[in-house]
């Protein structure tokens, strides 16, 4: 049930993991009141939730601006300029693709060398005898032959999921990145933003309240906006990486720009600026720990949610209160709080 109608809901919870409930919310468009049912104390709480603030002129305004990056590659494509580059480019192109098939039997031999690749590859039980797949053939890196439920037996399946796990695992790392160092700028008086905190960044949103970039006052593209502008923001700067993402390494050559690698490992000045691919050996052994520390980024994540959920805190402050008291400050005490 959805009413359009002027709302200020006041909220009073107890638990220190919905602590953010305590507030009164406001919005100054479009606001909408979800009734939401949740069982608190025998009472019925109608928690409301609110998306947008903007005029049609500011929603006009983010439109063309999301629009700029498009325009501007189109414009730079089909001038002289993009003509000249990619006159250079297809000389680079030439040259690369003649020595494609050398680099590949390079990179095929620092595998048969490697210790993470082949038939003698660690595997997820190690010494234990298990009978593991035989379709995992420890050509992936990161492949420990873990694949329980089977969902590896079609080739095709296998390096699509492959392409699935890379791309979600570097947006781990990433989001790990963004979560925890404004914490611990905030914690360590370097650097002070309106909310130091990942998962209180979007409540704040809802909230109403405009947020600063660096915590620089009065520099905000989108952060002025309510959430619903935020992801149309979201959703129209990541048409053109993910358009590109889908048509492969050839997505950038009208722009001059030549990708040697693959879909997963591109290369090029643009991906590889530090040229780490020169050397197929340590090339081979660093696609093996991106992977395993974007697994454990992704299960980091997993941990930030549930400590949100449980604690209210972000995960640095979370860890500081275990190691100041680790009995009392776990994950045990945290669930014996919440019955």
């Amino acid at each position: 049930m959805v009413s359009l109608h002027p709302l200020v809901c006041p909220l009073s919870v107890s638990s220190p993991s919905s602590g953010f409930l305590r507030h009164s919310l406001w919005s100054r468009c479009f606001r909408f009141e979800s009734c939401v049912q949740e069982r608190r104390s025998g009472f019925v709480i109608k928690q409301p939730s609110f998306f947008c603030n903007a005029s049609w002129q500011e929603l006009a305004g983010v439109l063309l601006f999301s629009a700029i990056p498009f325009t501007t590659v189109k414009a730079i494509a089909n001038s002289p300029i993009g003509e000249s580059l990619q006159r250079k480019m297809e000389e680079r192109k030439k040259f690369a693709v003649e020595n494609s098939s050398k680099f590949k039997a390079l990179s095929n031999e620092a595998r048969k060398e490697s210790f993470w690749y082949g038939e003698d590859r660690p595997r997820w039980l190690g010494p234990i005898s298990y009978e593991y797949p035989s379709y995992l053939t420890g050509e992936l890196p990161g492949d420990y032959g873990f694949d329980i439920a089977g969902l590896g037996k079609d080739p095709v399946a296998l390096q699509k999921y492959f392409n699935f796990e890379i791309l979600h695992a570097r947006w781990a790392m990433l989001a790990s990145i963004g979560a925890l160092i404004p914490e611990i700028l905030d914690l360590l008086g370097t650097f002070h933003f309106v909310e130091p905190v990942w998962w209180r960044v979007g409540y704040s949103k809802l909230k109403g309240d405009t947020l600063d970039y660096l915590g620089i006052q009065g520099l905000h593209f989108a952060g002025s906006q309510g959430v619903i502008v935020i992801a149309i923001c979201q959703a129209l700067l990541m048409v053109g990486p993910e358009y590109a993402r889908y048509c492969g390494t050839e997505a950038l050559e009208p722009l001059g720009i030549y990708l040697p690698g693959d879909i997963n490992y591109p290369g090029g000045p643009l991906f590889d600026p530090l040229n780490l691919s020169n050397d197929p050996e340590a090339f081979e052994e660093l696609k093996v720990k991106e992977i395993k520390n974007g697994r454990l980024a992704m299960v980091a994540w997993l941990g930030f949610y549930v400590q949100a959920a449980l604690t209210g805190k972000g995960p640095v402050q979370n860890l500081i209160d275990h190691i100041s008291d680790p009995f009392h400050n776990n994950l045990l005490d945290s669930l014996n709080f919440m019955k």
